[in-house]
């Protein structure tokens, strides 16, 4: 076929035919001049750290959505399922992807559980992360979020980390905010990346321990404005990522955003495509085409390099989307799942106190839009008959973690910045465990959110005074084996639901939500076991006497 050959390597745009066969490029022959009415041939999008879980799809149903922005690969962590299933969520994961045409490197989980500090599905010891590492599957030893057991030298952590230079495998990193030589300790035992970093300052120090820099844009979670000056610096050391993106997210777009938005500030075309092309490519090994002769046929046609209109997606040679149109299967898939809890009743959500003042001093979490730190607000609450109220007019609401793998009463704390004026919202995907977590404005309209979950065996809710909303998750009660678009339009509505009828002042309230639970990000959690200071990895009381 005619097209620009867009050779980001070389820094070369040419006009040439191109030749393919049985899945590789067999020829690649310039003929002159880059011609404008061609389309342009370039290798594909990568995502360099995600969690397909976090889409409330299968890899499969993932995929479908993928390939229609150009992406053709992404550098998969499956801690999400195997936080619930162990072992046999990571093999789902693996098996669910070969189901269709598209390059899914996924990890071996190196934290499940993420602490001692909450209560997980299952457990993934180093004999086992051993086990994964030696699959031709597993990539690379997934984001290793444990960093004070790396600098502790914990020695099950260590022993993950020798697993994973035995089988000469990528170790990904996980270290917000870590610095000095601290950081340069943890990067020291061949950690080779970080998605979390918060400032250019934290990025650029990381950099001279050797560690390659994500740009990081889900929907909850950037770093792009902070991070991206290091791309005109250090491109060969930048990748984009998602980490963590909705399915509404995903159906608006992927990483041929972030490669548009880099364009519109000006950054070089041909920084920006390293990051998003080559570099995941070369870091983790991937077995994906870099338009060459001999490589695999995965690329994408555009219209131009101004605009990137994916035209047409191409794996091993196959045309997997088309026009804004996927053409991957929709398939369904098994529903294995953990989930053992009953229902609750309002009462186990109340906070008793022994305080006989009218008000108490409380430690509340406060929510950051867009972040996944979170900060530790000390305020002044009322009590009523012995029990702590919320705040409505304060932005003071109640938040609640119900284990759900066996029946104990749910953790009860508070938080500030839901924005929530009435009703409740609700889901069991809740970074890294997945218990149950819910944040509402009474007893009553928490409990009707968790047992919408709980009699789905998984998924995300919204209750309100006159409606109620459910969007299940039956794999894992992470994910749907629907139509990829279906689950999207389905959490588009109860996303809208909560911000015009709970008015919640959150752009992605389910998002955030899911990571009120994330113990290793500070600073102040709440596991199934009780309030936590992630700064300080220990329990705190909510009183303040």
């Amino acid at each position: 076929m005619k097209v620009n050959i867009v050779d980001i390597q070389e820094k070369l745009v040419y006009a040439a035919e191109l030749e393919m066969a049985a899945g590789r490029i067999v020829r690649i022959e310039n003929t002159g001049q880059e011609d404008p009415h061609l389309p342009y041939a370039m290798p594909g999008f990568i995502d360099a750290h995600v969690h397909i879980e976090s889409a409330m799809l299968t890899p499969a149903q993932f995929a479908r959505l993928a390939v229609v922005h150009g992406t053709v690969a992404t550098v998969s962590d499956p801690h999400e399922i195997g936080n619930v299933l162990g072992l046999s969520g990571v093999e789902f994961m693996i098996e669910d992807g070969k189901r269709v045409p598209f390059k899914f490197c996924f990890g071996a989980p190196s934290c499940v559980p993420a602490t001692v500090f909450e209560t997980a599905g299952a457990t993934i010891d180093a004999e086992q992360v051993g086990m994964l590492l030696a699959k031709p599957e597993i990539g690379y030893l997934a984001e290793v979020m444990n960093f004070p057991g790396v600098l502790n030298e914990d020695p099950d952590m260590m022993q993950k980390i020798a697993w994973a230079k035995h089988y000469n495998k990528v170790i990904d990193g996980h270290a917000p905010g870590l610095r000095g030589e601290a950081a340069k300790k943890y990067a020291s035992n061949g950690i080779s990346t970080d998605h979390e970093c918060f400032t250019y300052e934290e990025a650029r120090e990381k950099i001279d321990y050797g560690v390659k820099i994500l740009l990081r844009e889900g929907s909850a979670a950037r770093n792009f404005d902070a991070l991206i000056p290091l791309i005109a610096e250090f491109p060969e050391y930048m990748m984009f990522c998602s980490d963590d993106k909705h399915p509404d997210n995903l159906v608006e777009g992927h990483i041929n955003v972030l490669v548009k938005r880099a364009l519109a500030l000006g950054y070089n075309l041909w920084d920006v495509l390293l990051a998003a092309c080559i570099n995941p490519v070369l870091h983790y090994k991937l077995p994906v085409g870099l338009l060459k002769v001999d490589d695999p046929a995965d690329m994408i046609l555009v219209n131009n390099l101004n605009d990137f209109r994916i035209l047409e997606t191409r794996i091993n040679g196959e045309t997997v989307a088309e026009n804004g149109k996927t053409l991957i299967y929709d398939l369904r898939s098994a529903h294995p799942n953990h989930f053992e809890c009953s229902f609750k009743n309002a009462d186990e959500f109340g906070l008793s106190t022994d305080s006989k003042e009218n008000e108490i001093g409380v430690r509340v979490i406060e929510v950051f839009d867009g972040q996944l730190i979170t900060g530790e607000l000390n305020a002044a609450v009322q009590v009523k008959n012995g029990k702590i109220a919320v705040d409505i007019d304060q932005d003071i609401l109640k938040i609640a973690v119900v284990n759900r793998y066996s029946d104990i009463r749910p953790a009860v704390a508070l938080i500030r910045n839901f924005g929530l004026k009435s009703g409740a919202i609700a889901s069991s995907v809740a970074h890294d465990s997945h218990n149950i977590i819910a944040v509402g404005t009474s007893d009553e309209a928490i409990a009707k959110a968790v047992n919408l979950i709980i009699g789905a065996r998984g998924g995300v809710s919204a209750v309100g005074v006159e409606e109620e909303q459910l969007l299940a998750l039956p794999i894992a009660g992470l994910m749907s084996d629907e139509d990829g678009y279906k689950v999207a339009a389905a959490y588009t509505e109860i996303d809208q639901f909560v911000k015009d009828k709970l008015k919640s002042t959150l752009k992605s309230p389910f998002m955030s939500l899911s990571f009120m639970a994330l113990l290793v990000i500070p600073a102040l959690k709440l596991s199934d076991k009780g309030l936590f200071d992630g700064a300080n990895f220990n329990f705190v009381p909510l009183s303040i006497r």
